[in-house]
């Protein structure tokens, strides 16, 4: 059967045929090294991620490579697929998956890990590293989750640890001298290991104690004992994208995207983010504006997004909005400042924003009582958010959204009360203000995410609330907020559960997400998919207990499956946060005062600047 005759068979055939504006197009015929970058969500998802339109631009620099995007298809045009034996295939050629030399997986989120087995599978991949015996394909994966690779250790080959924009570069360049060269997938991997970030999960093993710890890892075949990640060091010089691929229907960011800066200062406990992005690392506003101006020009997009983790932190943000309202302002492009603070959100800031966005404000308390909020370190006061919301309702907003999270580390029944009640002030302010907008209510929205401790923070040690304690705090939740001026939403409990135990799992959970891939899991992170019991089943017939890595407290001398990583904040620091955490002791931002993580080793960032009275 034609592809044409599927497409007319499956919702949105847009997300399949490629052929759009900023797609790269070249002569396979001249090409050494054919690249295919797999985004293992949805079109829309993959489409909206800037990680991916940075590699995609830098893997298409080389005239010998050629890089094409390849993303999981949505259930009906899988079905399609598997009933016409139509491979999984790139957008910009149409050729099957198994016709590239790479394969490259981007992994942000746990719960995709079940369709990156399903996308192999459809492209007639074999799923484990050790049943791909020739060098192509070889399979890479990076991004945020291979912090912790060690639950996708059998079916990737490479995972490439920290920032990618060198690196991607330089295994390319590995594959092509091996590829001309003959050689075997050994020798290259071998030879890739030396490459600083780069992990070959073949080249160690795990030992665990009779409790189902990890009692040791062992390096083998000259792999070096710790892997230390990946950082760009200057943001000014790195390569960033002229020109974005502009999608045919709506994805979930449909907007140019600058990116102004690299992790936080902040250090909030729970936060992955804030610390494997560490040390922070600043672009100028001169290059940002630059850039920005020029992606607006090439994409024709009328809307712009300033990215980092903590806008309102970048330490030029008046100097740049400076730059970019003239122009912004004249061609009618629409500008976003996400990722706002509540504790420097300053009326001259709400002027700008005001002149370029017209939708609610969004803040992050992250919890509801002063207590926990220190424990947290999110150093933020409930004067920090009353001061902010009244500067907002007085310059003409009538929406906030507060983001919490529920089930931190010492939270009490108290804390979730304090949600509620923190709301209703807010709401409260706003019908006591003599110059609120007249003659309109206010709309408050909590959103309340489930804690799910992650490697490489404070609250790595610790358990997750377990399945029924949370649904107790949900439903408790609910039961304080006592107006529709406030509206709750909840993320699913199940969910939460799995993602936390693939967040710190070992590698004996590849055998558990294969098992749950093979009773149909995948797209896990859509609720319409994901199905709790199957993921049940298969701990169980693994012989595992999810409780065991999601549920469990961890000792600070315990050997955890990411310590062979290095992305440098120390295990030492990590441990002194947690015990602080417990006092209910914050710690300054970076900018404030150095905390000795560990990141001035990369000698980049403001940290260095900072400490080097310290080295």
């Amino acid at each position: 059967m034609e592809l044409s005759d599927i497409l007319l068979k499956v919702q949105k055939p847009a997300r399949y045929i490629g052929g759009e504006q900023g797609a790269v197009i070249k002569d396979k015929n001249n090409i050494d090294v054919r690249f295919a970058f797999c985004f293992a969500d949805s079109y829309e998802v993959g489409m909206s991620h800037l990680g991916m339109k940075i590699l995609y631009s830098v893997a298409n620099t080389p005239d010998w490579a050629w890089c094409e995007r390849v993303f999981a298809p949505w259930e009906d045009m899988e079905a399609e697929m598997r009933k016409n034996n139509i491979p999984l295939f790139a957008l910009e050629s149409g050729d099957k998956l198994s016709d590239f030399d790479i394969i490259g997986f981007t992994i942000p989120y746990e719960m995709c890990y079940t369709n990156i087995l399903n996308c192999l599978d459809l492209g007639g991949i074999p799923l484990r590293s050790s049943e791909r015996k020739d060098l192509s394909p070889i399979v890479i994966a990076g991004g945020p989750c291979t912090c912790n690779p060690e639950p996708l250790a059998d079916f990737i080959d490479i995972f490439s640890l920290g920032e990618g924009e060198e690196l991607t570069l330089e295994i390319m360049e590995l594959y092509r001298k091996h590829k001309k060269l003959g050689s075997d997938k050994m020798t290259f991997l071998r030879e890739a290991a030396k490459l600083e970030g780069v992990y070959v999960p073949a080249f160690y093993d795990a030992e665990y104690n009779a409790d189902g710890t990890i009692k040791a890892f062992h390096a083998k075949d000259g792999a070096p004992e710790k892997i230390t990640k990946r950082i760009i060091k200057d943001l000014d010089n790195c390569h960033y994208p002229d020109n974005f691929v502009v999608p045919y229907l709506d994805i979930v960011h449909d907007r140019a995207v600058c990116e102004i800066y690299r992790g936080c200062i902040r250090g909030c406990r729970f936060c992955q983010a804030g610390y494997i992005y560490r040390p922070i690392r600043e672009k100028s506003p001169t290059v940002a504006n630059a850039q920005a101006k020029q992606l607006c020009e090439n994409t024709g997009y009328d809307e712009l997004s300033l990215l980092s983790l903590s806008t309102s932190d970048y330490s030029a943000l008046n100097e740049l909005l400076g730059c970019m309202l003239p122009w912004t302002e004249k061609e009618k492009i629409g500008l976003q400042l996400p990722s706002l603070r509540i504790d420097n959100f300053s009326d001259e800031l709400l002027q700008k924003v005001a002149s370029v966005r017209k939708s609610g404000l969004t803040f992050a308390p992250e919890a509801g009582t002063q207590r926990l909020r220190d424990a947290i370190n999110k150093n933020v006061t409930e004067k920090d958010v009353m001061d902010t919301c009244r500067v907002a309702f007085e310059g003409g907003y009538t929406s906030v959204k507060l983001y919490f999270m529920m089930g931190l580390p010492t939270e009490t029944m108290e804390d979730i009360e304090g949600i509620a009640n923190l709301a209703q002030k807010v709401v409260d302010l706003y019908y006591s203000l003599e110059n609120r907008p007249k003659g309109k209510g206010v709309s408050v929205s909590v959103s309340c995410a489930t804690f799910i401790p992650k490697p490489f923070t404070p609250f790595q040690f610790e358990a997750q609330d377990d399945f029924a304690t949370i649904e107790e705090k949900q439903k408790h939740l609910r039961k304080c907020i006592k107006t529709r001026k406030i509206s709750v939403s909840l993320h699913n409990s199940g969910t939460s559960l799995i993602e936390a135990v693939l967040a710190r799992g070992d590698r004996r959970l590849c055998d558990v997400i294969y098992k749950a891939w093979e009773k149909g899991c995948k797209f896990d992170g859509w609720d319409e998919f994901f199905n709790y019991e199957k993921w049940l089943e298969a701990f169980d017939e693994c012989g595992l207990d999810p409780a065991f890595y999601a549920n469990r407290k961890r000792e600070y001398d315990e050997i955890l499956p990411w310590d062979h990583i290095d992305i440098g904040v120390s295990k030492k620091f990590l441990i002194n946060q947690d015990k602080l955490a417990h006092e209910s002791v914050t710690t300054p931002n970076c900018r404030q005062k150095c905390a000795g993580c560990g990141a001035t080793k990369f000698g980049e960032g403001i940290c260095r600047e900072a400490c080097k009275n310290l080295l």
